[in-house]
């Protein structure tokens, strides 16, 4: 068996879906043409400003997840579910979600990336509707399903779309922007969440990809794209607007150009050819860094932080999801700031331990307030202690694990791979995020200890993961990256 990948009829197929600003080539042309540089100069964007854009599209991810949490109570009452109805409910984003990471790599790959996150917003809108409008659970679980799917083609597409148009030496910042713009979204959920009825939270689900849609008209295709696509015109004009008018992009140019002829050499690679190291290796790190990070929990603290809240003995659960979920923000926000200095793998070593200990002081919590009476002075420290450990676990998630597997799948996978490995690996994340949602609640319910106990031991098999074989990708271009597999 074999996936096909550039050939000159594979280029004649895959064309952008949104032929998107068309305007700055038009302004390169004019100026061309009127021995001017203004027209250029003037219509040059920023690579922040393109990564504010795409952003929209995570925030529209962390609504989806945040969701689940502070309506959990009215949507029971409202329609009369049951707490395994409930969890159907919260899990079934994931299984739209791996629906659309099957298909997200592929669909990047010949729509190009804008075309991919135009198609994501749509049911994402649908779905919303769908929810807002529920009088049953068919509805509901529709609107999630829809949701999911949207969401797992943004979940690819916008890592790799920042890591494509970024300059090395801010393309670890950047690309965090993805797990940052993730957070923002479930704080705004939980926020709103303590204000609004579950309805008309479902209808402000809308406004991200809204705006979303008109934004993705003013901001270029991925240059390494264009260029795999053999357009190259495109390419560099795309280039040259997101680096700058007057920067010299030739170095630049020549090793994309390079790096796509050495990938494109062969019409095809067979499922075989993936037990080369160069190829196996990559795969096998984003993966597994995919995988074990929501093997940890995280989803589960995340989707019933009022529940575990509450059976800590927190009596407004609701306001302290929303104080979590603010100090998940400042926490990704230090390590947008952090990555392109201090680098990947210190990072997630960092964050794995502090989540292995955080993990183990709440397991061991709560195993004690089993045996505590409820009236005692030494039960209110233990809910004191299993609300900080959760913040701990929170903060330290964010400082690496949260944002850096996103980061480094979007570097590593070389690019005639990247759409099937892309795909395979955001599946990967989502089956177990699924995996995960789904049995959160039953597993609090047989015991928080015990269900603590478990995230426990996958963080610090995790940990060992990230010091054997993940490695440093800090300051150095996406083709030396890929070459250093071969």
């Amino acid at each position: 068996m074999s996936f096909r990948d550039d050939n000159e009829e594979g280029r004649d197929l895959r064309k952008p879906f949104l032929h998107t600003g068309s305007w700055y080539r038009m302004g390169s042309r004019q100026s061309s043409m009127m021995g001017s540089s203004q027209g250029i100069r003037d219509s040059s964007i920023s690579v922040l400003a393109c990564v504010l854009i795409v952003a929209l599209g995570p925030i529209q991810f962390g609504f989806t997840c945040g969701y689940s949490s502070p309506t959990q109570s009215s949507i029971m009452k409202d329609l009369r579910l049951t707490v395994p109805e409930y969890s159907v409910f919260g899990s079934l984003s994931n299984v739209g979600a791996m629906v659309g990471a099957i298909s997200s790599g592929q669909i990047a790959e010949y729509i190009g990336r804008k075309g991919s996150l135009m198609i994501a917003a749509i049911p994402n809108i649908i779905g919303w509707l769908a929810i807002s409008f529920a009088k049953d659970s068919s509805f509901l679980y529709m609107g999630r399903l829809l949701e999911g799917f949207g969401v797992g083609i943004i979940s690819y597409t916008v890592p790799v779309y920042i890591a494509e148009i970024a300059p090395q030496n801010l393309r670890g910042g950047l690309g965090s922007v993805n797990q940052l713009s993730v957070t923002i979204g479930i704080l705004l959920a939980y926020l709103l969440g303590l204000f609004v009825p579950w309805r008309l939270l479902a209808v402000l689900g809308i406004l991200p990809c809204t705006v979303l849609i008109p934004g993705l008209f003013f901001i270029p295709e991925s240059p390494r794209w264009l260029a795999k696509m053999g357009m190259t015109e495109e390419f560099e004009t795309s280039l040259q607007v997101l680096r700058g008018f007057d920067a010299d992009i030739s170095i630049e140019v020549n090793e994309i150009k390079r790096s796509v002829a050495t990938t494109t050499k062969r019409t095809t690679i067979r499922f075989a050819e993936l037990k080369r190291r160069r190829y196996w290796f990559p795969l096998m790190i984003g993966i597994g860094l995919l995988m074990l990070q929501q093997l940890t929990g995280i989803n589960a603290v995340l989707f019933y932080s009022s529940t575990i809240f509450a059976a800590a003995g927190v009596e407004s659960s609701n306001v302290a999801t929303c104080g979590l979920g603010a100090v998940q923000v400042v926490a990704t926000a230090v390590t947008t700031w952090l990555v392109d200095r201090a680098g990947r793998r210190i990072l997630l070593i960092v964050s794995t331990a502090g989540m292995t200990f955080s993990l183990l002081i709440v397991s061991v919590v709560f195993f004690l307030k089993d045996l505590t009476s409820d009236t005692s002075s030494l039960y209110n420290i233990l809910s004191i202690l299993s609300v900080v450990s959760v913040v701990a676990l929170v903060v330290f998630f964010s400082l690496g694990l949260g944002a850096i597997p996103w980061v480094i799948m979007s570097e590593i996978l070389p690019i005639n791979i990247k759409g099937l490995a892309g795909s395979m690996a955001t599946l990967a994340n989502w089956f177990i995020a699924w995996l995960v949602t789904m049995t959160a609640n039953l597993l609090l319910e047989w015991s928080n200890g015990g269900t603590f106990a478990i995230y426990m031991l996958v963080s610090a098999l995790t940990m060992a993961f990230v010091i054997l074989w993940v490695p440093e990708t800090k300051g150095r271009t996406l083709e030396e990256i890929q070459f250093s597999f071969r």
